[in-house]
């Protein structure tokens, strides 16, 4: 192996290589050598190595960066920098009306668009008064399209895990069965993601001809993949190898830093929102709240395995319920049209309906244009309604003025909270396994930057 000498950058022909005095010490920047002659020149006299993983890297999931500082391959600190994918979505619903906040929150969490739009929902609802009013059928297919989408937000986890850890196999067959779940949605909504269905007072429109036997045919598929996903890892030595002891943090640690969801239950605490505060009726179907007590990051797979199982229990019940009737509330004052069919642009376009507000009644025509333009009023008030995302608590604090657009919506989503355990899994372990940890924290960056 060959020595490698670091000179300043003024004295190389390259600029880009060399050693520079910073405020913080000496920066190096290498083009290239190996890895261990790095760390063994920049570490000389025991100086520290600063390394940035991201924004812009494979395996943080998003434009997250984290600041790594290494004793050799062992992480001593690490810290996350956040808000590279800020969009200005809270601020921005402040100047749309209700309905119209729906097409702005469900592209935070783009891997969870129907729980974004039910937490906000289901708190608009709240200062409405109008929760119990809420069609029945409207409920059930609230309920199946979020266990759907928990499922495949599970899917990527588990696929970009994989593939971050070199289970190249584990990653296109999850996102084979995801492609699965996402024809599901465009057949029902008419878009893969960032959906805007679920509505104040309802869902957009009611399931299109053919929906419930397509989605009974999905969960025959189902039932028998999620087993292959099962036996690539469950005992898979290497697999194990790289996840079992890796990213651990117990029950205290989860309190501490407010962490929920699939990284709580790891710890062997059955907290889940759909049981112990229920919403959307989740009190009346049949289902379990998988739980592990090994506190890393293969216990977190399992649990999403495990998850997985019990959306495909709930979706069956749903199925099962589905009763015909209207699937938006019926007050004419809030209610946006809901009998618009997915024509073959993928857009609602209900002739029907046209036909009345067009041609047949000027008083539909007006209330039509002054709901969709200027939108219907909240009363004064302030609720938080949460509810048990694929990563944990999401809920919304929804704040109204009396208007036609929200004073304040404020988010919290569960990647922001759950990015706190990224220093308490990562330090003391190796570089290597930061990789591990932040995946099984599973992360997305538009909910947490918002």
């Amino acid at each position: 192996m060959n020595d490698v000498t670091f000179t300043p950058a003024e004295e190389t022909d390259d600029p880009y290589a060399g050693v520079r005095e910073t405020t913080e010490g000496p920066v190096y920047t290498v083009t290239g050598q190996d890895w261990e002659d790095v760390v063994g020149a920049a570490a000389a006299g025991e100086e520290r190595v600063v390394v940035n993983m991201g924004p812009q890297h494979p395996s943080t999931h998003g434009v997250l960066r984290l600041i790594l500082e290494l004793d050799g391959e062992i992480v001593t600190e690490a810290r996350c920098g956040v808000g590279y994918l800020h969009t200005g979505i809270e601020k921005n619903m402040e100047y749309r009306n209700w309905t119209q906040g729906v097409t702005f929150v469900t592209r935070m969490d783009y891997l969870a668009p129907f729980f974004n739009e039910a937490a906000y929902v289901l708190g608009v609802e709240r200062l409405l008064g109008i929760t119990d009013d809420i069609p029945d059928r409207a409920n059930v297919i609230r309920v199946m399209m979020m266990e759907l989408n928990r499922i495949s937000s599970h899917l990527v986890c588990i696929a970009t895990g994989g593939m971050e850890i070199g289970a190249l196999t584990v990653m296109t067959v999850g996102f084979r069965e995801r492609e699965k779940t996402l024809d599901i949605f465009e057949l029902i909504t008419g878009l893969r993601m960032n959906n805007a269905y679920i509505r104040p007072g309802g869902v957009a429109q009611d399931l299109p001809p053919g929906a419930v036997e397509s989605v009974r045919e999905y969960l025959r598929w189902m039932w028998d993949h999620i087993g292959e996903l099962e036996s690539f890892c469950n005992e898979n030595p290497i697999f194990k190898g790289r996840t079992v002891g890796i990213g651990y943090l117990d029950l205290a640690g989860c309190m501490a830093l407010g962490i929920t969801g699939p990284m709580l239950r790891a710890t062997g605490l059955p907290w889940d929102l759909r049981k112990s505060q229920p919403y959307s009726g989740y009190e009346t179907y049949d289902f379990d709240v998988p739980t592990a007590d090994t506190c890393d990051a293969y216990g977190r797979f399992r649990i999403r395995i495990d998850e997985m199982k019990e959306s495909l229990k709930i979706v069956e019940q749903c199925l099962d319920r589905l009763e015909p009737g209207p699937v938006m509330i019926e007050d004419k004052k809030i209610a946006w049209p809901a009998q618009l069919a997915i024509g073959a642009d993928g857009m609602g376009n209900s002739l029907d309906h046209i036909r009345h507000i067009m041609g047949e009644s000027m008083e539909a025509l007006i209330h039509h244009f002054k709901l969709v333009t200027e939108g219907f009023r909240v009363p004064p008030g302030q609720v938080y309604s949460a509810i048990e995302s694929p990563r944990g608590e999401l809920g919304a604090h929804v704040v109204s003025e009396g208007g036609t657009r929200p004073y304040r919506v404020h988010f919290r989503d569960p990647s922001f909270n759950n990015l706190q355990a990224v220093s308490a899994t990562s330090e003391g372990g190796m570089v290597a396994d930061v990789i591990v940890a932040v995946a099984s924290i599973d992360p997305v960056m538009g909910g947490c930057d918002r």
